[in-house]
């Protein structure tokens, strides 16, 4: 009996399945494209093992290659949609010039406060349509409201409303109005509002006062009478002047040759707004025509007309 269990013995060490060889894996994994790593690794054991032979594990490790990169193109897509999304929803910067005049401790007057101003719910979507070109939707007084203060005007003037500190003398108030620049703020702090004016000014008939000590009213009356200003200091925001609509009853004021003039103006807004000719393109289309017709002994069909 013991004979026989030393060759049991033998026969068990004859028969043991032999230890696979170990080879090694050399790869390096790049956060930045991790596809790369997978595809060298699936070679490696498909080189070094029989896993792949079979039809079912090579499909089901085509599925999981599919998947993982359906999701990081997944996940990449919505990545850059959110990128688009904060760029488009963005906020103007605030220029130099508008900045808020920041309380001066050497100075007795109070801080100047800061004014929120509230955009009406119907003009939000038309506001975002100008945004897009570079322009905005003027307010109701064809002006544009600012952080600081904000403007109105007529084609002959432009009003200006800068709010203070409640109690504000007369005496602190410092107001520079030159033909071409405007200067106003507070006496030892900076300037609420400073700029180049968008158009010049007759100076002689411009004038500021201080109403219920609480707010500057600045009258501005413009040299040129009969255009609407884009902006008010260089370096704000311009409005859009096609969407400006001036008050009726103001057009009613006019004498004749004024309101002919402006209307004619709004006129010709309108037709260039939609493609069509203005009134004196009309006007020189109607001279031409008349001549052709007086003259049909002459050949214009080589004529250049400017």
């Amino acid at each position: 009996m013991a004979i026989l269990s030393d060759y049991e013995e033998d026969d068990q060490k004859q028969t043991k399945t032999p230890e696979p060889v170990k080879k090694p894996f050399n790869a390096v994994l790049d956060s930045s494209d991790p596809l790369r790593f997978l595809q060298t690794a699936f070679e490696f054991v498909a080189s070094e093992t029989d896993l792949f032979k079979t039809d079912s594990v090579v499909k089901d490790v085509n599925g999981l290659v599919r998947t993982v990169k359906e999701k990081l193109d997944a996940d990449e897509r919505k990545r850059k949609e959110k990128a688009v999304s904060a760029a488009s929803n963005g906020a103007t910067s605030v220029k130099p010039g508008n900045k808020r005049a920041k309380e001066d401790s050497s100075s007795s007057l109070p801080a100047q406060p800061a004014v929120s101003v509230k955009e009406p719910e119907d003009k939000k979507e038309e506001s975002n349509d100008d945004n897009k070109k570079g322009l905005r939707a003027p307010n109701k007084g064809n002006g544009l409201d600012m952080e600081n203060y904000s403007w109105i005007q007529s084609l002959q003037e432009v009003t200006i409303n800068i709010p203070v500190p409640p109690g504000t003398k007369s005496r602190f108030i410092s107001c520079e109005i030159k033909k071409n620049h405007l200067k106003v703020g507070l006496k030892g702090q900076p300037p609420i509002l400073e700029g180049d004016l968008y158009k010049s000014v007759k100076v002689d008939d411009c004038f500021w006062s201080l109403e219920d000590q609480k707010s500057v009213s600045i009258l501005l009356t413009k040299q040129d009478q009969m255009e609407w200003w884009k902006f008010l200091v260089k370096g704000e925001p311009e409005i859009d002047t096609q969407k400006v609509e001036p008050e009726n009853s103001k057009l009613a004021d006019l004498d004749p040759e004024t309101r002919s003039t402006v209307e004619k103006m709004m006129f010709d807004q309108r037709q260039k707004q939609m493609g069509l000719p203005t009134s004196d393109e009309m006007q020189k289309q109607d001279i031409l025509k008349k001549f052709m017709a007086e003259h049909p002994e002459m050949d214009f069909s080589r004529a250049k007309i400017n």
